[in-house]
């Protein structure tokens, strides 16, 4: 036991550690922050040249000067689309029930282990998951639907976290008070803890999305076209995305096609952004009214 007197060199020694540790911390985050923006520079000064209206409104070609990106583009929003159709109603629910109704059991405790675990899978294990089961067990072939329910297996696990995460936040306080006044339990999932957690679903929904936009490997491994030079004109279309785009424009030797796909991930960096705006936007209104 030490004595009163070595206590403040204790103090100043644990005080001395955590301003290391704060300095160590501090030093990472702005070189990460500086990386990044290097790399945002340097993808913007060697794209935005080729920014233009023929750019997104061209298919891809052999020529870097009639390259475009519409098939791509269109293809992306198709499969994030369907992606959100499968994996939001299905993510949620599954939230809702293990948080609001499940009860403590070995096999629930197994179930959220298993989702845990689910999130630190790599992306390729998905994109063979997918190959087997959506493109050649259900004969989906390379469609955007097979596309995007490999993609929701991806974020599934995410958006399932996030959202219980979220309904865990929210106070009993609300949930007691309801019961009080008579409320059903899914009546108060409905119109007080929802509403409660709304902010925190969006959020992770937004940032699993922003995950399945930018993933190659899945969308590689089910057998995405790498040159299309049509629409998709329906969900059992094959297709093309972003990220596969790029990818194949790193891939050449030509300099243009670098400058080319700096200027995809400009696009497919302000696709992301447009889409956290749309979740701002959305969680503004939806606390507005509940004020």
């Amino acid at each position: 036991m030490s004595s009163p007197l070595e206590a403040p060199a204790n103090l100043q020694r644990r005080r001395l550690k955590a301003r290391v540790f704060r300095t160590v911390c501090m030093t990472l985050t702005w070189l990460c922050l500086v990386l990044l923006a290097v790399l945002l520079i340097h993808a913007t000064r060697e794209g935005l040249p080729w920014l233009d209206w023929q750019f997104l409104s061209e298919f891809p070609s052999r020529f870097p000067d009639r390259a475009g990106i519409k098939s791509a583009l269109y293809g992306t929003v198709w499969l994030i689309g369907f992606t959100a159709l499968f994996s939001i109603p299905i993510g949620v629910a599954a939230a809702i029930y293990l948080e609001e109704y499940a009860r403590r059991s070995r096999m629930n405790s197994l179930i959220e282990v298993s989702i845990a675990n689910l999130a630190g899978v790599p992306s390729i294990v998905y994109g063979i998951l997918g190959l087997t089961i959506f493109v050649r067990w259900l004969a989906l072939g390379r469609s955007v639907v097979a596309g995007a329910m490999t993609m929701s297996l991806l974020i599934l696990p995410i958006i399932i976290i996030a959202s219980r995460e979220a309904l865990k936040a929210v106070p009993d306080s609300i949930r007691q008070a309801a019961s009080a006044l008579g409320a059903t339990p899914w009546q108060t999932i409905r119109h007080h803890v929802l509403p409660s957690a709304l902010s925190g679903i969006l959020t992770g929904t937004i940032l699993a999305l922003s995950r399945a936009i930018g993933e190659t490997a899945p969308l590689i491994m089910i057998g995405a076209l790498t040159y299309v030079a049509f629409v998709p004109e329906g969900p059992m279309d094959a297709f093309t995305a972003l990220p596969i785009q790029i990818f194949n424009w790193v891939s050449r030797p030509q300099q243009e096609f670098h400058e080319l796909a700096a200027a995809g991930i400009v696009v497919l960096l302000t696709v992301l952004l447009l889409m956290n705006a749309a979740a701002v936007i959305i969680r503004h209104r939806s606390q507005r009214n509940r004020l």
